[in-house]
């Protein structure tokens, strides 16, 4: 019998730890099917990811964040999944909230709802440098969407059925938590916030590095304002 919810975990060069990862996922969300997207990854994510028992999906080239997570929303809405949340590999999302957030989208009317760490500021709340630039893009959001917004670079995430649809057929590029938000509002759809504990990474890497975090910063608030502006089209006749 096939699950109603599906774990998407992107996954690229993540083999030192996915198999604790995904273990630690089944033993606390046991009623969700685990899928890693392996995103042309030069280890043995993908393989290690099978012999943990995960559905996995290896793409040939390395899409990026944005490509790997749209591949998991596809497959979520090809194969019918009432919910969809995405994980990152890294062990970072703890699955000790996934109730909270099954339970919010459960009791709201929700299209998604996403896992904040600076609601109750407790667990692991990165490093000075990505805090302000997390402070930055809340602020620019909280204006845009005319909502309070805490949490906008969080990819612990849960979808219903809409946003589902929505992103397997259009979703951000490169680093798209942000963007995500602003296409919701787009198609008016309702994203909520509720608070999680975020941990450090078990193993690897950021792919974004300090020297990164500027260009990141400035990409982010562009396309954000371009996606924006996506709306104001629709409002004055482009609307299918």
């Amino acid at each position: 019998m096939k699950k109603e919810v599906l774990i998407i975990m992107p996954a690229y060069n993540e083999a030192e730890g996915i198999r604790r990862v995904i273990a630690w996922i089944r033993e606390q969300i046991p009623y969700a099917d685990i899928l890693v997207v392996n995103d042309g990854s030069a280890d043995d994510t993908g393989r290690l990811a099978a012999l943990e028992g995960a559905i996995v999906l290896n793409l040939s080239v390395n899409l990026g964040i944005g490509g790997a997570v749209q591949t998991g929303y596809r497959y979520a809405a090809l194969n019918g999944y009432k919910y969809a949340a995405q994980m990152d590999g890294d062990g970072q999302h703890n699955p000790l909230d996934f109730a909270r957030l099954l339970e919010a989208i459960k009791a709201t009317n929700a299209d998604m709802v996403v896992g904040s760490r600076f609601v109750e500021k407790q667990g692991f709340q990165s490093t000075l440098a990505r805090r302000m630039g997390i402070v930055i893009l809340a602020k620019l959001l909280t204006g845009l969407l005319r909502r309070p917004v805490t949490d906008p670079t969080s990819g612990y995430r849960l979808c219903g059925p809409r946003a589902i649809a929505l992103f397997a057929k259009d979703y951000p590029t490169d680093y798209p938590e942000v963007e995500a938000l602003v296409l919701l509002d787009n198609h008016r759809l309702q994203f909520r916030e509720v608070p999680v504990v975020m941990n450090e990474r078990l193993a690897g890497t950021s792919s974004i590095s300090s020297f990164k975090s500027i260009y990141y910063m400035v990409k982010v608030i562009l396309a954000v304002l371009i996606t924006k502006s996506k709306k104001r089209k629709l409002r004055v006749g482009y609307e299918a």
